[in-house]
């Protein structure tokens, strides 16, 4: 460690000297950049970033006068010519400073006790040793210079000291911030001071946020140490969120937590640890934060809660290491590959999974066992060979070896390196339940870097849900017949040796108390194979998908249930249509759009009613809020977004802040062009079909997403106020004819596209792969009606018959449309007449009648029948009686000898 550096000058003479730390200063930080001062006087003292609340309270209003403060704005960042660097050393912990790094001939200067990283900021002098606090080492550099210091600054550097040792109860306190904080005692620290700030009384406000960690808070055993993860979502920033965390600790006696929150846009993360075996420094550095064994911290921006927690778990498996067996290093379901696929699908299948060797499979006696396995150097040198038609049977390994789920670390080690074998079974029986590579075994050694990063692995290592039985709460919600299917699919599921789970909206109301019998199942195992069991038992009939691995039950009375296998969904490129693998009920649920629809209810019979809740939805639905899974999800799927503005206005929710930014670069990005037409058309129905999609409209002109349909289509009052016309048209329809069928969503697509010529309209449709009636009905037949309309503005028809002449040819959606476009109330009236009165009016009297009177038939007919139903729609006609002697008159009229 180089020594202290003599006092400088107060700033060189060619430029500036400016002293910083991290971003979120703690305590630690703030007493260390006032020790700082005492070194370099004269340099400026520069955040980075914001500040916790207390600290603001504490120092910047009572202790300003100790700072030479500057404002970042001030400053000329390349006047900057010394930095100095307290209690950080990395580039991207910062901020906005970071720019300085980039100075010619920068002299940098780094005081830190963290642990030195790979990648952090060099410095021309660095003091540097493992302590609890960066200001023991200030404090030493001060007393061994005999700096003077009062007794105000010796309370602030000995304040640092005090929190990032825990009042020196933490592991990693030393010898030498004893010693430091006595020094600073001699000098006048003030320990009541000390007290008040670290040991200050808990506010009835922070009793509620501290209540919703406690709540959210779930232990996991993680290697043999147990973990506590909590996770949180606030639409504000929270200052106080690691004196709560640490007020946790405390109250709990926990070993390690690690606190997530979503605040605004970003993820916070607070870890503390009071064990060895968990350091939450390294595990949060590789998540762009960083700190020290036993206090770390992270912000995060651009990710949603569920990912950087996945992320967390990722990092939680690889660096806590302790002794394993199989089951616990063992990646599944594992991937396999048959016996009959050839090379060139095989190299497919490791480029697609990032995976090095394959494990081959045959069918003996209608099982798939273990046949081989092949790896991609193998497959590499038959591909060059330009064998890659040939099946992997021909070329994979046949001699291996294998461990039971129980094996031991040392026989795992033993079997791969002994053995020089790539991929190593876990088996059960005949049975695979996963794999153990070469490169798992060295990242529990060695703790290595090189761990496969993809979302499953991932997946497939983490164990966090968080789980309660609501059989009970089933029971008061679901009608009998859908409580005694749902138990019926269990035991189903049960005999073929597979789990069966109730997901997605239809869990999803239950917890919002809405009406939804639209039942979706999830197999872990085959879903058609599910399918065609339920129906062979109870009498159903089924539709299936191979392709999608989807079914559909249907009874006789028509009732459905939708059943799928359990998949993993990959996407080509953004807006594809998503690939399918067999996967696990997590990784299912991961792929859906949001969290509120991620909650799945566990069926088999020793499990039925048992809730599974991965990433929060319960949460997310007390909060009345939309959250996307992943940041990818509407590159991936940006259907999705229009899913997210219909869910929003449905049930009354609010989008996440990040799943707002998402959706705005989606638009930017103009991922929608990618999309097919029918696609796009099929989330536009969804929204029509609302019972008011006005407001869910709104919110696509908010985003711009209008365009999708047609750039013409532009949100203004005026399409506003027909769509509320056209909401309450549909009302007025729904209330009075009941039994008269509505294709409603065509009645707003009208008006939505109302200012649009039929060559417009008809590209519109055409863009959007209408079938061939509906681009009749918006193009051709709406353009009528709009003539018809316009010619009643301008003349209303003189009789009641001349008005049902001029509707009659009109559908019922068209008789809607108008109803609502026109602003004319007499033509309003007029309209409502002829629905209400005028349209089902018939003669009493037919053919038959006029064959008795004896007409032969003939074209007469018609004109003797429509004169009776122009002079009954007139109100001259009441009976059977007055339509035969009119009938009779207009004969004698016409023809006086008849």
């Amino acid at each position: 460690m180089p020594s202290a550096p003599s006092p400088p000058p107060a700033s060189p003479s060619k430029g500036l000297t400016i002293i910083t730390t991290h971003i979120n200063a703690d305590f630690d930080a703030m007493a260390s950049m006032l020790a700082a001062q005492k070194i370099y006087p004269g340099a400026l003292v520069v955040f980075p970033g914001s500040q916790e609340k207390n600290l603001r309270n504490f120092f910047i209003q009572s202790m300003v006068y100790m700072y030479n403060l500057a404002e970042m704005k001030d400053i000329d960042l390349q006047r900057v010519s010394r930095l100095v660097l307290v209690d950080t050393r990395k580039a991207e912990r910062i901020g906005p400073l970071a720019a300085v790094l980039d100075n010619p001939d920068l002299e940098i200067h780094i005081y830190d006790h963290h642990p030195i990283k790979s990648g952090d900021i060099a410095g021309q002098l660095e003091v540097h040793r493992i302590t609890g606090a960066t200001a023991t080492l200030m404090t030493e550099i001060i007393r061994k210079k005999k700096l003077s210091i009062n007794a105000e600054e010796a309370t602030i550097i000995c304040l640092g000291i005090y929190e990032d040792t825990g009042s020196f109860t933490f592991s990693s306190t030393t010898r030498e911030d004893l010693l430091a904080a006595a020094h600073l005692v001699s000098k006048g620290a003030n320990i009541n001071v000390i007290a008040n700030l670290i040991a200050r009384e808990i506010s009835p406000i922070q009793i509620g946020y501290l209540n919703d960690l406690i709540q959210a808070a779930t232990r996991y055993v993680i290697n043999g140490i147990e973990i506590v993860v909590t996770t949180v979502t606030y639409d504000h920033y929270l200052p106080d969120f690691a004196f709560l965390i640490h007020k946790l600790v405390k109250m709990e006696e926990l070993n390690a937590i690690f606190a997530l929150a979503q605040m605004e846009n970003k993820v916070y993360i607070v870890a503390r640890s009071r064990t060895e075996s968990v350091d939450v420094g390294e595990i949060l550095a590789a998540l762009g934060g960083g700190g020290h064994p036993s206090a770390a911290s992270a912000a995060i921006r651009g990710q949603a809660l569920a990912q950087v927690e996945q992320a967390l778990f990722r990092e939680l498996h690889r660096q806590i290491v302790g002794m394993r067996q199989a089951r616990q290093l063992m990646s599944a379901p594992p991937i396999v590959a048959n016996a009959d696929v050839t090379c060139a699908e095989a190299n497919n299948l490791l480029t697609r999974y990032n995976i090095n060797a394959l494990l081959v499979t045959a069918n003996k006696g209608g099982h798939d066992r273990l046949a081989g396995y092949i790896t991609r150097q193998v497959i590499e040198k038959i591909i060059y060979h330009h064998l890659g038609h040939v099946p992997i049977s021909d070329y994979m390994n046949t001699e291996w070896v294998t461990v039971g789920p129980d094996a031991e670390l040392m026989e795992v080690q033993e079997k791969i390196i002994g053995h020089k074998q790539r991929i190593l079974p876990v088996m059960e029986g005949e049975a695979i339940v996963g794999v153990i590579t070469r490169t798992d075994l060295l990242n529990m050694l060695v703790q290595s870097q090189t761990q496969d990063d993809s979302a499953p692995e991932a997946f497939r290592r983490s164990a966090s849900r968080r789980t309660r039985n609501i059989t009970h709460f089933m029971q008061e919600r679901l009608s009998t017949r859908v409580l005694e299917t749902l138990r019926n699919i269990g035991q189903v599921a049960k005999g073929l040796g597979a789990n069966a789970y109730g997901v997605g909206g239809f869990v999803r109301d239950l917890f919002l108390y809405r009406p939804n019998e639209d039942i979706d199942i999830v197999i872990e195992g085959d879903g058609i194979a599910f399918a065609k069991a339920y129906a062979a038992e109870f009498k159903t009939r089924i539709h299936t998908h191979k392709a999608f691995g989807t079914a559909v039950i249907i009874y006789p009375d028509g009732f459905k249930i939708d059943v799928a296998t359990a998949r993993l969904e990959y996407y080509r490129s953004p807006a594809a249509l998503p690939d399918v693998e067999m996967s696990s009920i997590k990784l299912d649920l991961f792929r859906r759009d949001f969290t509120i629809n991620t909650l799945a209810i566990q069926l088999v019979p020793d499990k039925f009613g048992r809730l599974l809740d991965f990433f929060s939805a319960q949460k997310d639905i007390k909060d009345k809020v939309i959250r996307v899974l992943h940041n990818l999800s509407f590159v991936e799927d940006p259907t999705r977004v229009f899913r997210a503005l219909r869910f929003e206005q449905r049930f009354g929710f609010s989008i996440g802040k990040l799943a707002v930014s998402l959706i705005e670069n989606a638009v930017k990005m103009d991922f929608f062009k990618r999309l097919s037409g029918r696609r796009v058309f099929t989330e536009i129905r969804l929204i029509l079909e609302e019972d008011n999609p006005t407001p869910a409209i709104i919110r696509m002109g908010d985003f711009d997403l209008l365009k999708v349909i047609h750039p013409t289509i532009v949100l203004n009052s005026a399409l506003i106020a027909l769509l509320d016309e056209v909401k309450g048209v549909i009302a007025w329809h729904d209330l009075l004819f009941v039994e008269t069928p509505c294709m409603r969503w065509t009645v707003f697509f009208m008006a939505l596209t109302r200012s649009n010529d039929t060559d417009t309209c008809r590209d519109i449709c055409r863009r959007l792969e209408l079938p061939a009636r509906h681009e009749q009905l918006f193009c051709q037949e709406r353009t009528a009606a709009e003539q018809c309309l316009h010619q009643m503005e301008y003349r209303l028809p003189a009789t009641d018959s001349a008005l049902y002449h001029h509707l009659h040819p009109f559908r019922s959606e068209l008789i809607l449309y108008m109803l609502a476009a026109t602003q004319v109330k007499a033509v309003k009236k007029a309209i409502s007449k002829y629905y209400t009165q005028l349209r089902k009016t018939q003669p009493i009297i037919g053919g038959n009648d006029l064959i008795a009177m004896g007409l032969k038939p003939g074209p007469l007919f018609r004109q003797i029948l429509d004169a009776i139903l122009d002079a009954k729609l007139n109100g001259r006609l009441a009976t059977r009686e007055d339509e035969i002697k009119f009938a009779q008159r207009w004969l004698s009229d016409k023809d006086p000898s008849s």
